[in-house]
């Protein structure tokens, strides 16, 4: 992922927004009753999915369609949805907004397909939003996460959104970790990274924080971060955030900031699922992040099921939050087919996953009107180099 990358991205989803004034976005019915487009028709039910598969943030779009695979052949081995089974049409992405557009746009073309999964990442999921609408294909993406998505109408999302995850780590650092000074490094030309970033640094101000230093680089796959690194480490800062991928912030960021002589926390979103660690262990102790999903959840029998599931049909393999996302987005298409009657058309699927409640391995939520989850969040803390579950805080009742 680069800046030109994302730039673009946000451009193709910027000019493409610009066309949907006639396209509704509210959590309410679209009827388009006189239309069978999209219809459950025959002996199968075709569902699209589209991952990144190869590129930088492959690990998430892999993980993502094992989740897809797994729910789906649970589904068929109990009979189906109303004696009818499930096919998986995939493509890959690339991690790139074009061919996320392409892909969405073949599908979108295939009648028989009744719904998208996917994409995987905030940029391509930017720019297939407008697409939804357009084609009025519905579509659950489980782990974009950026605000400036346009959810709600035929797109809608399973994970919680940046801004949110910001305020949680805002709020995490202030009460229960009782540090005063913060600072936050993120990558301007990277929709996740600034987002996340800028989001933490205002809740951070808002919960009476310091916030002693904020940098930037160019872009969220950089490997030198040593001059950012440096000033951040001059700040007196006790806590860092640093929203960018596992690729990214386990091999570099933690890294270079410990040989600097930084020995406070390090924070981030949901990217730094599956981090990637090199050298001593120890360097990754008092590193945190939130996530939507932990094995060590004791408290929702779902999450023990589907661990149980997973390891059966992987080789004893360990899913991770992706997978775990992608498999509540399959059980929410689920039941928004069971809840929108026998053959139902793509705009009847749509209204039967607006505003629905669900509980799955992710925790129990409702979407909102502009179609993201208003859910708990886990926090994870690395100890030995391992993920271990911290604490959940609750979603907000206001």
């Amino acid at each position: 992922m680069n800046a030109t990358f994302f730039g673009k991205a946000t451009a193709i989803a910027a000019a493409a927004t610009m066309m949907m004034s006639m396209a509704a976005c509210s959590g309410g019915s679209m009827d388009d009753s006189g239309s069978s487009a999209g219809a459950a028709s025959g002996n199968t039910i075709t569902l699209g999915s589209i991952t990144t598969n190869s590129g930088t943030a492959a690990a998430y779009g892999e993980a993502e369609l094992k989740g897809f695979k797994l729910a789906i052949s649970e589904i068929n081995a109990k009979g189906g949805l109303n004696g009818k089974k499930i096919k998986l049409e995939s493509m890959d992405d690339k991690g790139d907004a074009t061919e996320a557009s392409n892909a969405f746009n073949k599908l979108a073309g295939d009648s028989n397909v009744l719904a998208v999964l996917g994409p995987t990442i905030s940029s391509t999921t930017a720019a297939v939003a407008p697409l939804a609408d357009q084609s009025k294909l519905p579509a659950i993406a489980p782990a974009a996460t950026s605000d400036s998505i346009a959810t709600g109408g035929y797109l809608f999302r399973t994970c919680f959104k940046d801004s949110y995850q910001g305020e949680i780590a805002a709020k995490f650092a202030a009460e229960t970790l009782k540090v005063k000074k913060v600072a936050v490094l993120y990558g301007t030309g990277d929709p996740y990274s600034s987002g996340v970033g800028k989001a933490f640094a205002a809740a951070a101000k808002k919960n009476g924080l310091d916030v002693v230093d904020e940098e930037n680089s160019s872009s969220a796959d950089d490997t030198e971060y040593s001059s950012q690194l440096q000033k951040i480490q001059a700040s007196g800062a006790e806590f860092l955030y640093a929203p960018y991928y596992y690729s990214v912030a386990g091999p570099y960021i933690i890294p270079q900031a410990r040989a600097l002589g930084y020995k406070g926390y390090v924070m981030g979103p949901d990217g730094y699922d599956g981090l990637k660690l090199t050298g001593d262990k120890s360097q990754y102790d008092k590193v945190l992040y939130t996530t939507h999903y932990s094995p060590d959840d004791t408290s929702n029998t779902k999450v023990q099921d589907f661990i149980k599931s997973y390891e059966k049909a992987n080789n004893n393999q360990e899913p991770n939050t992706f997978t775990a996302l992608a498999y509540d987005s399959v059980y929410m298409f689920k039941q928004a087919y069971d809840k929108a009657g026998k053959n139902p058309t793509r705009e009847q699927v749509r209204n039967a996953i607006a505003g629905m409640s669900f509980s799955g391995v992710t925790g129990k939520f409702t979407l909102d009107k502009k179609g993201s989850p208003n859910k708990s969040v886990i926090v994870l803390e690395l100890k030995d180099g391992k993920p271990t579950y911290r604490t959940t805080i609750q979603p907000s009742t206001k």
